[in-house]
């Protein structure tokens, strides 16, 4: 049953490699705007002109990554202010994630929209699906200490890899071809998760530090790996998020319950939104994920969109999601 279960990851990982390309829809496909290289590298997606593009050292592997920032008119200096952490797909530099709709709603909510890159395109942000192992620098992230605002009383665990092994020489950088997972292609190193993490985590320090966060209304989201990399980061710092959104995850490990229970203990909700002819991640592997989520009886809710791809999906699951965050708070 195990080789199963692995040779049916690995078949869906292929799929995803395959597809992704394809599914992008066509009005996010531009040009990377000015500022949007480093990490993102080459072609990328056009993120909306009210949003920023930023760079900063990151220590770990002596580079400078980029990350997108938007901050909506109604925050104000003296008030405290939500946040929404929104993580890309594979294949797609950050900007993706910061289309006009999401713009637009972060921009009615009053929320401060970030979008880092997950040190690269490929980077998996920490999820047990990007473990692949290969050789390069940096170090990873540190769990936070348990019992803090970031910290998680136990860290989720490691599952197997869902894919090949993907070793390569040199630093990271941004994933070519259509190879998936920790994986990516090109110049992969060994800690590439760890360093995904870390980039992640760094961003949402930096933004916390920078402007007045309400600590009780932080939300992440994610699209396709983005959204495993929600799942993973909400499991991981339950005590962080208020809330945790995903859009056709590519969540293929099968420890599904052990990466919810933590979010259940701290009852943190969950939403997952999902087109029910997405030619890439499966609507099963997501109703898998529901399962659990019912048997475990967590706070959670499942849309499933007709007629919806696997690209499209990253704009029609923005509404009912930014609808799930404003019901919900620490």
């Amino acid at each position: 049953m195990r080789i199963w279960i692995r040779t049916a990851s690995v078949v869906a990982c292929g799929a995803l490699a395959a597809w992704l390309t394809l599914s992008i829809p066509d009005t996010a496909q531009a040009q990377a705007p000015a500022g949007a290289k480093g990490k993102g590298g080459g072609k990328g997606f056009a993120q909306d002109p009210r949003a920023q593009i930023r760079t900063y050292h990151f220590e770990g592997t002596n580079e400078d990554l980029p990350y997108s920032l938007y901050v909506s008119s109604k925050v104000k200096k003296d008030q405290k202010a939500p946040l929404v952490v929104t993580l890309h797909g594979l294949g797609a530099p950050q900007t993706i994630m910061m289309g006009k709709t999401a713009i637009d709603l972060a921009e009615e909510a009053g929320y401060i929209l970030v979008a880092p890159m997950g040190y690269n395109t490929g980077g998996w942000y920490g999820s047990p699906v990007g473990a692949g192992p290969g050789r390069g620098k940096g170090k990873g992230a540190p769990d936070a200490a348990p019992g803090t605002p970031n910290g998680p009383p136990n860290a989720a665990p490691n599952a197997a890899t869902a894919a090949p092994d993907a070793a390569a020489k040199g630093p990271g950088g941004a994933a070519k071809g259509k190879g998936f997972g920790g994986f990516g292609g090109g110049n992969q190193p060994a800690n590439l998760r760890e360093l995904s993490e870390k980039d992640t985590m760094n961003v949402i320090a930096m933004v916390r530090k920078e402007f007045k966060v309400d600590d009780k209304r932080i939300y992440i989201m994610g699209h396709s790996m983005g959204g495993a990399g929600a799942l993973y980061l909400g499991s991981k710092y339950p005590h962080m998020f208020a809330a945790v959104a995903a859009e056709a995850p590519a969540a293929f490990w099968q420890t599904r319950k052990e990466t919810l229970q933590p979010m259940k203990d701290a009852k943190v909700p969950v939403m997952i939104v999902h087109g029910d002819i997405d030619e890439v991640v499966p609507v099963t592997n997501t109703h898998a994920w529901v399962d659990d989520m019912k048997e475990l009886k967590m706070k959670y809710e499942f849309i499933e969109q007709p007629g919806i791809t696997h690209g499209p999906v990253i704009e029609s699951g923005l509404k009912p999601i930014y609808e799930f965050f404003a019901k919900h708070k620490k």
